[in-house]
């Protein structure tokens, strides 16, 4: 039998971070992984998903190059080209992570792993055992009662990023960042989409005014939205789908080629020897402590499998703490409350922290913020003046409670939101932090600076 100091159950952004990193503090770590090395965030998730939303981003620049005083005739999509320069990037990202691992000195076990009593994992009938185990087993596509998918008419997300025709109609059951960017990249190549909402807004996690500006921008993209809505049940016996939708009007029948279940995840918990090991689930998570250990010494559990946000940076973050800590290091617990959260549809949606009613609801008295991209000079260059940057500061101490973007580029800007509340900046300094001009950055500044009644360019 093989022993480890660490296995690691998954290797996706959780699981090949986490044995990179513990191999660096000198552990002997191995990583077990079933199908593809970086998990379904570089195989069937962020990464595929980005390359798709490029190619659509270029599409429309080429349909709107007559706004930039350019001609370009004659300008078309090749579906499948799109979508295998997308697996492309998908397969480099992948052989990327084997360098790495590789590079790190990680040994890479293929195979189904199941936990075992004793610290052991059972690799497709090969025992191995470590001091630690960590399991980054992650997600899949949620199936709902009323929305069973048979993966050619109604399908999960792996079979939206690999479809062999383009659909003429498709209809979205969910806003999360899942289906909006669905619903971005098909709707860019052409196809007739229609998204379905339970709740009232789009995007319902995010600031209110940001779900409603991001509802206009879609409608506006020839989107149709439908909110307060739910799907009751498919009928896929005839040649497309019939989707019996409940809208508070009344039933609906809509008709669709296919129809994309984008409801959320599932946890991968199953069969992998939680209840053998005695390993305490509570709706449908792994339990675990600030440190990741779980009721049973020796097991450990990150990423998706566990309580909070199930993203890729939050999962990579939790792997490097928890083998931290196992090395006896001084480390932090995460701050929840800290967690950028992006989505990379048209436009593009970041935040950070407190939204303006949650911040009301936890009784501060606050300062609000509000720069539009239309009063920026970058963005009017660009051509890209939808959106603006709202943040919420606590009128007493100056704490930064909330950050929100929409617009062009914004993912890449939150990250000074979430540096600046790590930091504990208060708003008098972000003032004083010269940005440069002309960027989309300067809006933060802008935004701030309409808190504090300083704003100059509005």
């Amino acid at each position: 039998m093989s022993k480890y100091d660490i296995i690691v159950l998954g290797s996706g952004p959780g699981g090949y971070v986490t044995a990179i990193r513990a191999s660096q503090l000198g552990f002997k770590t191995a990583v077990v992984e079933k199908e593809n090395l970086g998990g379904v965030c570089l195989n069937w998730g962020c990464i595929p998903t980005k390359a798709l939303l490029k190619s659509a981003q270029v599409f429309d620049y080429l349909k709107h190059a007559g706004d930039y005083g350019l001609t370009v005739e004659g300008a078309d999509k090749d579906f499948t080209k799109v979508v295998e320069r997308s697996r492309g990037v998908a397969e480099g990202m992948s052989k990327g992570v084997q360098f790495l691992l590789k590079k790190n000195k990680v040994d890479v076990i293929n195979g189904f792993g199941t936990l075992k009593l004793g610290k052991k994992i059972d690799v497709d009938g090969t025992e191995y055992s470590a001091d630690h185990i960590i399991i980054a087993t992650g997600a899949r596509s949620r199936e709902l009662p009323s929305l069973p998918q048979d993966g050619k008419k109604v399908i999960g997300y792996r079979e939206a990023l690999t479809l062999k025709k383009q659909p003429k109609s498709m209809l979205i059951v969910g806003s999360g960042a899942i289906g909006v960017e669905f619903a971005h990249f098909y709707n860019t190549m052409g196809t007739k989409v229609t998204i379905v909402e339970y709740l009232p807004n789009l995007v319902p996690l995010e600031d209110e005014d940001v779900s409603k500006q991001f509802g206009r921008s879609f409608k506006k993209a020839g989107i149709k939205v439908m909110t307060n809505s739910s799907v009751e049940s498919v009928d896929t016996s005839g040649k497309g789908v019939k989707a019996t939708v409940k809208t508070k009007k009344g039933e609906e029948i809509l008709e669709a080629d296919i129809v994309l279940s984008a409801v959320g995840i599932k946890s991968n918990i199953e069969n992998i020897g939680l209840e053998e090991v005695g390993i305490v689930v509570d709706r449908d998570k792994i339990l675990v402590n600030d440190w990741y250990q779980t009721n049973i010494p020796g097991y450990y559990a990150i990423g998706d499998v566990v309580p909070g946000p199930a993203l890729a940076h939050v999962a990579s973050a939790e792997g490097i703490t928890c083998v931290e800590k196992i090395k006896g290091m001084h480390v932090e617990a995460i701050d929840y409350g800290n967690i950028p959260g992006c989505t990379y549809a048209t436009p593009e949606i970041a935040s950070v922290g407190m939204t303006e009613k949650q911040a009301k609801e936890a009784g501060y008295e606050l300062k609000v913020g509000k720069f539009p991209f239309s009063a920026s000079g970058k963005a009017s260059a660009a051509g890209t003046k939808e959106g603006f940057v709202k943040v919420i500061f606590d009128a007493k101490y100056g704490e930064w409670l909330g950050c929100h973007m929409i617009g062009a580029g914004v993912t890449d800007m939150i990250a000074e939101a979430v540096l600046g509340r790590k930091l504990e900046t208060t708003g008098h300094e972000v003032l004083k932090a010269i940005h440069p001009h002309p960027t989309m950055s300067e809006a933060v500044m802008e935004a701030v600076a309409d808190a504090y009644d300083e704003v100059i360019h509005l």
